[in-house]
């Protein structure tokens, strides 16, 4: 089976006219009725649309054309691609609630998505000044530190860094590999009921390793969501950096 057979495709659609010699440019023409289109909900949102291919020839272009009509809709935050998946019709941002509890597979499904992760890389680090303050320990301890890309229906939606003492977290880095799930992984080591401890929230440019994390154009902006979470005694356990793509989810702030 194809992996995109889940995916909600937009059936096929009639053939459709641009005016040649109206003033307008072909590629705006094309924009505006395919916005049109997802405004009346023809095209709804998370549907993949057509091919390029498929979509030069329903509108007698080629396909330089279309790209800049999707190029423009993809700008105004219409439809979004993603690299090995196609272009799809931008679903709303993620309603993302941060609390004491702060789980991203538990949210993600709760917004009727499908949660996904992939581990990048494991090393480890002395701990910097900041660090050793975040964590609460002597400056130099070593670290395990963890890259990972959590994603929602494939979409990625936030790069994260994660820290932790790597005595006290000794493997977590292959469990973690193996589940991708930080959240399983420290339950296996007696760490799953973690809490948050505190939150700090910025926001910047993504620079281009975050572009090519989260498929973002050049100039988008990520919200760089740092957190300390603390096991039952409130002891820091963990320490993350996130960048979110800032459009494709909402931070709520629980009290």
């Amino acid at each position: 089976m194809d992996e995109f057979d889940n995916d909600p495709v937009t059936p096929p659609t009639p053939a459709a006219t641009v005016e040649r010699g109206s003033g307008i440019s072909l590629w705006k023409q094309i924009a505006e009725q395919l916005a049109a289109e997802i405004a009346d909900g023809r095209l709804q949102p998370g549907a993949r649309l057509p091919t390029e291919a498929e979509m030069a020839e329903r509108f007698g272009v080629n396909r330089h054309t279309l790209r800049r009509a999707l190029a423009a809709l993809s700008e105004g935050g219409v439809v979004e691609a993603t690299p090995g998946r196609g272009t799809f019709v931008k679903e709303p941002p993620i309603r993302y609630p941060i609390s004491a509890r702060t789980r991203f597979s538990e949210i993600v499904s709760g917004e009727g998505r499908a949660p996904g992760g992939r581990f990048l890389s494991a090393q480890r680090e002395p701990a910097t000044a900041e660090l050793a303050a975040a964590l609460k320990i002597p400056a130099g301890t070593e670290l395990l530190r963890i890259e990972m890309v959590r994603e929602a229906d494939g979409v990625p939606i936030v790069c994260g860094t994660h820290w932790y003492s790597a005595e006290r977290c000794r493997d977590l880095e292959f469990l973690v590999a193996a589940t991708g799930s930080v959240t399983r992984a420290l339950e296996a080591l007696g760490l799953g009921d973690y809490r948050r401890l505190e939150t700090r929230i910025t926001a910047r440019p993504a620079d281009e390793q975050e572009r090519g994390l989260l498929a973002l154009p050049a100039g988008r902006v990520v919200m760089v969501v740092e957190s300390i979470n603390g096991d039952a005694r409130r002891t820091p356990i963990q320490f993350t950096r996130s960048r979110f793509a800032a459009d494709r989810v909402q931070l709520l702030v629980k009290n």
